[in-house]
């Protein structure tokens, strides 16, 4: 297992010991800075922030669920592979995107999309949502044995599971493949969609040709509950690449299931490119000393590509900033 502080790219595929002395006084923007794309978080009883992030090379060796760890969301050490025997039925393709992990019960469950093995042979084939089950956050996870959902494209994608207060149901949230962001209700245990229940959608995209809409696509959703609010926090319009136009946004109800309402001005946008920085989006929000914090991934305009051969754009670090909450609604802090 790899266990190396992600300051620099460079340690990490060099390889490195784990020594955290105290905790900074302040958090760095760059988290981790290596290609960790589709960051997802969750922060578990003694404190510990483990975050999950898309399928990436580490070490030379290719990590199916990328995982990394933290005290203080400063500091961070690379644990592998979340998930590192493919499930049976996507055991010769190499697509593991966006992960999420829950804890349910008393073992922790990591939702992902993959390609299964039959679109080699149908094109038609897109990815499918599945869910994995491990004892421990960082695993390792085992897959179910069977995918969730299937469909064309990327549709099924960018799942995150959500335990409603209000209502007690478990859902799960995903979408995106130019469709809009669904939610539908879980069985209990998770592993399952409820019998009877039915996908909802809650966001749709926007098309239009305005070169500042960033919802002519929409996914990454992320949940989260504030007095008495459901905020669905989700990304577009395109992630990554050299023609990159990617941001996050925000949206608002008083139902886990809509109808939401997107944040007044500028089409909910909350977090977008700034000097420096390109495509940030697709987050994750935790909570931790009072305090709320969104992980996101962007691409950092002097370093865009880990390699040399590939495209620019496609190096997503994870950056950390700080939440405030004004009338209502979540903002970056200055």
């Amino acid at each position: 297992m790899i266990r190396c502080p992600l300051a620099l790219a460079s340690l990490l595929l060099a390889g490195c010991a784990t020594t955290q002395v105290g905790a900074p006084r302040t958090l760095p923007a760059i988290a981790i800075d290596a290609d960790f794309p589709d960051p997802a978080a969750i922060r578990i009883a003694d404190g510990t922030t483990y975050a999950y992030a898309t399928q990436g090379m580490v070490a030379g060796t290719m990590a199916n669920i990328q995982m990394a760890r933290s005290a203080d969301l400063a500091r961070w050490e690379h644990l592998g592979d979340a998930l590192p025997v493919k499930p049976i039925w996507a055991s010769r393709t190499q697509d593991f995107w966006a992960p999420h992990v829950a804890e349910v019960g008393r073992r922790y469950l990591l939702y992902y999309s993959a390609k299964p093995d039959s679109a080699l042979a149908d094109p038609e084939q897109g990815l499918c949502l599945a869910v994995a089950t491990a004892d421990r956050p960082e695993g390792p996870f085992t897959d179910s044995g069977q995918p969730l959902l299937c469909g064309p494209g990327f549709v099924n994608i960018d799942p995150m599971l959500f335990d409603d207060p209000a209502t007690g149901k478990r859902l799960l949230y995903w979408g995106s493949g130019f469709g809009p962001i669904k939610v539908q209700e879980m069985r209990a245990d998770g592993l399952a969609f409820a019998p009877g229940s039915a996908p909802v959608d809650l966001v749709a995209p926007v098309a239009t040709e305005d070169p500042a809409n960033y919802r002519r696509l929409v996914e990454g959703a992320w949940m989260t509950y504030r007095q008495g609010w459901y905020y669905l926090f989700f990304s577009g319009d395109n992630c990554c690449g050299p023609k990159a136009h990617y941001a996050t946004m925000v949206a608002r109800s008083r139902s886990a299931t809509g109808p939401f309402e997107v944040k007044p001005g500028n089409g909910g946008v909350i977090l977008e490119a700034s000097p420096g920085w390109i495509a940030p989006g697709h987050n994750a929000v935790v909570e931790r000393e009072g305090q709320s914090f969104i992980l996101y991934h962007a691409v950092d305009a002097s370093n865009p590509r880990s390699r040399p051969e590939d495209e620019a754009g496609t190096r997503r670090v994870m950056r950390v900033a700080r939440l405030v909450w004004e009338d209502g609604w979540p903002t970056l802090a200055d």
